[in-house]
């Protein structure tokens, strides 16, 4: 593996692991909410995360 493979990854695994505590402990401030809003939230913080690490593997492959 090439060294910006190896940045790239250790880069993108500590950014999940930061993005999911994050995430959870931001839910963990909020009020419960109605059923629809909190599938609506997961929702959306289950694909944002897919933004910043596409960008991160494209940086690594080169074509960025």
């Amino acid at each position: 593996m090439s060294k910006k493979g190896l940045i790239a990854t250790a880069s993108g695994l500590l950014f999940v692991a930061a993005y999911v505590f994050a995430t959870v402990t931001f839910y963990g401030m909020i009020p419960r909410l109605h059923w629809t809003l909190e599938a609506l939230y997961w929702g959306v913080a289950g694909i944002v995360w897919v933004f910043p690490v596409t960008k991160l593997m494209y940086w690594a492959a080169g074509k960025l």
